[in-house]
Protein backbone atom coordinates (compact mmCIF):
# COMPACT_ATOMS: atom_id res chain seq x y z
CA UNK A 1 0.00 0.00 0.00
CA UNK A 2 1.20 3.63 -0.75
CA UNK A 3 0.98 6.31 1.55
CA UNK A 4 0.68 9.42 -0.45
CA UNK A 5 1.70 12.85 0.74
CA UNK A 6 2.99 15.91 -0.39
CA UNK A 7 0.87 19.17 -2.41
CA UNK A 8 -0.53 19.17 -5.60
CA UNK A 9 -1.32 22.87 -6.68
CA UNK A 10 -0.09 24.16 -4.02
CA UNK A 11 -2.76 22.30 -1.90
CA UNK A 12 -1.64 19.46 0.64
CA UNK A 13 -2.93 16.59 -0.27
CA UNK A 14 -3.89 14.05 2.37
CA UNK A 15 -2.10 11.27 3.34
CA UNK A 16 -4.66 8.42 2.02
CA UNK A 17 -3.36 5.04 1.96
CA UNK A 18 -4.69 3.42 -1.46
CA UNK A 19 -2.89 1.55 -4.48
CA UNK A 20 -3.05 3.16 -7.67
CA UNK A 21 -4.01 1.19 -10.82
CA UNK A 22 -3.69 1.33 -13.90
CA UNK A 23 -7.09 3.02 -15.81
CA UNK A 24 -7.35 3.99 -19.54
CA UNK A 25 -5.16 5.67 -20.66
CA UNK A 26 -7.15 9.12 -21.11
CA UNK A 27 -9.01 8.35 -17.55
CA UNK A 28 -7.93 11.33 -15.35
CA UNK A 29 -6.04 9.64 -12.28
CA UNK A 30 -7.33 10.41 -8.56
CA UNK A 31 -4.59 13.25 -8.48
CA UNK A 32 -6.53 15.32 -11.28
CA UNK A 33 -10.13 14.10 -9.06
CA UNK A 34 -8.13 15.73 -5.77
CA UNK A 35 -7.06 19.02 -8.09
CA UNK A 36 -10.21 19.63 -9.58
CA UNK A 37 -12.15 18.93 -6.52
CA UNK A 38 -9.85 21.55 -4.48
CA UNK A 39 -10.42 24.00 -7.38
CA UNK A 40 -14.05 24.19 -6.94
CA UNK A 41 -13.87 23.79 -2.90
CA UNK A 42 -12.49 25.72 -0.13
CA UNK A 43 -14.64 24.45 2.64
CA UNK A 44 -12.04 22.10 4.66
CA UNK A 45 -15.22 19.92 6.04
CA UNK A 46 -16.64 19.59 2.80
CA UNK A 47 -13.46 18.36 1.44
CA UNK A 48 -13.29 15.59 4.38
CA UNK A 49 -16.74 14.79 3.39
CA UNK A 50 -16.34 13.71 0.11
CA UNK A 51 -13.04 11.78 1.14
CA UNK A 52 -15.21 9.82 3.97
CA UNK A 53 -17.54 8.89 1.03
CA UNK A 54 -14.68 7.23 -0.88
CA UNK A 55 -13.27 5.93 1.58
CA UNK A 56 -16.82 3.96 2.19
CA UNK A 57 -17.21 3.38 -1.43
CA UNK A 58 -13.95 2.02 -2.07
CA UNK A 59 -14.13 -0.43 1.07
CA UNK A 60 -17.58 -1.99 -0.96
CA UNK A 61 -15.53 -1.68 -4.35
CA UNK A 62 -13.09 -4.32 -2.12
CA UNK A 63 -15.38 -5.99 -0.70
CA UNK A 64 -17.56 -6.61 -4.07
CA UNK A 65 -14.31 -6.76 -5.91
CA UNK A 66 -15.28 -3.79 -8.50
CA UNK A 67 -13.06 -1.53 -10.03
CA UNK A 68 -11.68 0.73 -7.23
CA UNK A 69 -10.34 3.48 -8.48
CA UNK A 70 -13.22 4.01 -10.68
CA UNK A 71 -15.48 3.84 -7.48
CA UNK A 72 -13.36 6.00 -5.64
CA UNK A 73 -13.09 8.89 -7.81
CA UNK A 74 -16.71 9.03 -8.65
CA UNK A 75 -17.37 9.17 -4.62
CA UNK A 76 -14.54 11.83 -4.54
CA UNK A 77 -16.08 13.98 -6.86
CA UNK A 78 -19.50 13.51 -5.91
CA UNK A 79 -19.90 16.70 -4.11
CA UNK A 80 -17.12 18.51 -5.74
CA UNK A 81 -19.63 21.75 -7.64
CA UNK A 82 -21.65 21.69 -4.34
CA UNK A 83 -19.55 24.62 -3.10
CA UNK A 84 -20.66 27.13 -5.85
CA UNK A 85 -23.54 25.38 -6.89
CA UNK A 86 -25.44 24.11 -3.82
CA UNK A 87 -29.00 24.10 -5.88
CA UNK A 88 -31.52 24.40 -2.45
CA UNK A 89 -34.01 24.77 -5.25
CA UNK A 90 -33.36 21.11 -5.96
CA UNK A 91 -33.40 22.08 -9.93
CA UNK A 92 -32.71 18.71 -11.94
CA UNK A 93 -30.64 20.34 -14.37
CA UNK A 94 -29.46 23.59 -13.35
CA UNK A 95 -26.69 23.54 -10.57
CA UNK A 96 -25.54 20.65 -8.14
CA UNK A 97 -24.76 18.20 -9.89
CA UNK A 98 -25.75 19.35 -12.89
CA UNK A 99 -23.07 21.97 -13.33
CA UNK A 100 -20.17 19.52 -12.22
CA UNK A 101 -21.55 16.99 -14.49
CA UNK A 102 -21.07 19.22 -17.44
CA UNK A 103 -17.33 19.90 -15.85
CA UNK A 104 -16.69 16.47 -15.71
CA UNK A 105 -17.14 15.82 -19.16
CA UNK A 106 -15.15 18.94 -20.45
CA UNK A 107 -12.22 17.20 -18.28
CA UNK A 108 -12.74 13.63 -19.79
CA UNK A 109 -14.59 11.68 -17.22
CA UNK A 110 -16.51 8.57 -18.26
CA UNK A 111 -20.50 8.72 -18.32
CA UNK A 112 -20.28 5.85 -15.76
CA UNK A 113 -18.75 8.47 -13.06
CA UNK A 114 -21.11 11.18 -14.39
CA UNK A 115 -24.15 9.01 -14.15
CA UNK A 116 -23.83 7.51 -10.69
CA UNK A 117 -22.88 10.83 -9.39
CA UNK A 118 -25.92 12.68 -11.30
CA UNK A 119 -28.04 9.63 -9.46
CA UNK A 120 -27.36 9.96 -6.00
CA UNK A 121 -29.53 13.50 -5.87
CA UNK A 122 -32.91 12.15 -6.24
CA UNK A 123 -34.09 15.34 -7.51
CA UNK A 124 -31.45 14.58 -10.48
CA UNK A 125 -33.78 12.23 -12.08
CA UNK A 126 -31.39 9.91 -13.04
CA UNK A 127 -32.76 7.00 -11.68
CA UNK A 128 -30.02 4.53 -9.51
CA UNK A 129 -29.42 1.00 -11.82
CA UNK A 130 -25.64 -0.09 -11.19
CA UNK A 131 -24.02 -1.25 -7.98
CA UNK A 132 -21.43 1.76 -8.01
CA UNK A 133 -24.80 4.22 -7.86
CA UNK A 134 -26.64 2.12 -5.01
CA UNK A 135 -23.38 2.61 -3.18
CA UNK A 136 -22.22 6.06 -4.02
CA UNK A 137 -26.23 6.47 -2.63
CA UNK A 138 -26.01 4.68 0.37
CA UNK A 139 -22.43 5.93 1.73
CA UNK A 140 -23.01 9.63 1.18
CA UNK A 141 -25.85 10.74 4.03
CA UNK A 142 -24.24 7.98 6.43
CA UNK A 143 -20.80 8.97 6.26
CA UNK A 144 -21.75 12.40 7.06
CA UNK A 145 -23.59 11.10 9.85
CA UNK A 146 -20.83 9.13 11.29
CA UNK A 147 -18.67 12.21 11.16
CA UNK A 148 -21.17 14.08 13.03
CA UNK A 149 -21.75 10.96 16.20
CA UNK A 150 -17.42 11.36 16.22
CA UNK A 151 -17.57 14.71 16.56
CA UNK A 152 -19.16 14.48 19.66
CA UNK A 153 -17.69 11.83 21.69
CA UNK A 154 -15.51 12.22 24.12
CA UNK A 155 -12.47 10.95 22.30
CA UNK A 156 -13.95 13.26 18.97
CA UNK A 157 -12.57 9.93 17.26
CA UNK A 158 -14.43 7.08 15.13
CA UNK A 159 -11.94 4.79 16.24
CA UNK A 160 -14.10 4.20 19.43
CA UNK A 161 -17.26 5.04 17.69
CA UNK A 162 -20.05 1.70 17.74
CA UNK A 163 -22.66 0.71 15.99
CA UNK A 164 -25.15 0.94 18.43
CA UNK A 165 -24.42 4.41 19.23
CA UNK A 166 -24.92 5.41 15.76
CA UNK A 167 -28.72 3.66 15.78
CA UNK A 168 -29.37 5.75 18.53
CA UNK A 169 -28.43 8.94 17.47
CA UNK A 170 -29.98 8.47 14.19
CA UNK A 171 -33.39 8.29 16.52
CA UNK A 172 -32.48 11.58 17.80
CA UNK A 173 -34.31 14.29 15.39
CA UNK A 174 -32.58 16.82 16.86
CA UNK A 175 -29.06 15.86 16.22
CA UNK A 176 -27.74 16.28 13.21
CA UNK A 177 -31.16 17.81 11.66
CA UNK A 178 -29.28 17.79 8.03
CA UNK A 179 -29.02 14.20 7.72
CA UNK A 180 -32.02 12.64 5.92
CA UNK A 181 -32.87 9.34 8.19
CA UNK A 182 -34.93 8.32 5.19
CA UNK A 183 -31.38 8.70 2.94
CA UNK A 184 -29.56 6.62 5.40
CA UNK A 185 -32.24 3.57 5.55
CA UNK A 186 -33.08 3.72 1.95
CA UNK A 187 -29.13 3.31 1.19
CA UNK A 188 -28.92 0.60 2.90
CA UNK A 189 -31.97 -0.80 1.43
CA UNK A 190 -30.92 -0.56 -1.85
CA UNK A 191 -27.74 -2.35 -1.16
CA UNK A 192 -29.77 -5.22 0.39
CA UNK A 193 -28.36 -5.25 3.76
CA UNK A 194 -28.72 -4.33 7.58
CA UNK A 195 -28.61 -0.83 8.18
CA UNK A 196 -26.48 -2.34 11.16
CA UNK A 197 -24.49 -4.05 8.97
CA UNK A 198 -23.38 -0.97 6.42
CA UNK A 199 -23.15 1.26 9.71
CA UNK A 200 -20.30 -1.07 11.04
CA UNK A 201 -18.90 -1.51 7.33
CA UNK A 202 -18.74 2.12 6.99
CA UNK A 203 -17.23 2.68 10.72
CA UNK A 204 -14.46 0.55 9.63
CA UNK A 205 -13.76 1.64 6.37
CA UNK A 206 -13.74 5.31 7.49
CA UNK A 207 -11.24 3.88 10.86
CA UNK A 208 -8.71 2.80 8.01
CA UNK A 209 -8.29 6.27 6.96
CA UNK A 210 -9.07 8.50 10.20
CA UNK A 211 -5.83 10.87 10.03
CA UNK A 212 -6.95 11.86 6.35
CA UNK A 213 -10.65 12.60 7.79
CA UNK A 214 -9.49 14.28 11.20
CA UNK A 215 -11.16 11.71 12.86
CA UNK A 216 -8.50 9.89 15.10
CA UNK A 217 -9.95 12.71 18.03
CA UNK A 218 -7.70 11.90 21.32
CA UNK A 219 -7.20 8.39 21.23
CA UNK A 220 -3.93 8.62 20.38
CA UNK A 221 -3.19 10.94 23.21
CA UNK A 222 -4.83 9.10 25.53
CA UNK A 223 -3.29 6.05 24.85
CA UNK A 224 0.01 7.63 25.05
CA UNK A 225 -0.46 8.94 28.66
CA UNK A 226 -2.36 5.67 30.12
Amino acid sequence: MLSVKGTLGGVVRPALHYPFRNLEKLMPTRDDAWKLLCEFTDSESLRKHMLAVEACVRAYARKQHADEELWGITALLHDFDYERWPNNEHSPDKEHPAEGAKILREHGYSEEIIRAIMSHADYSGVVRQTPLEHTLFACDELAGFLTACSYVRPSKSILDLEVDSVKRRLKDKAFAKGVSREDVRKGAEELGIPLEDHIGFCISAMREEADALGLRGNIGAQAAGS
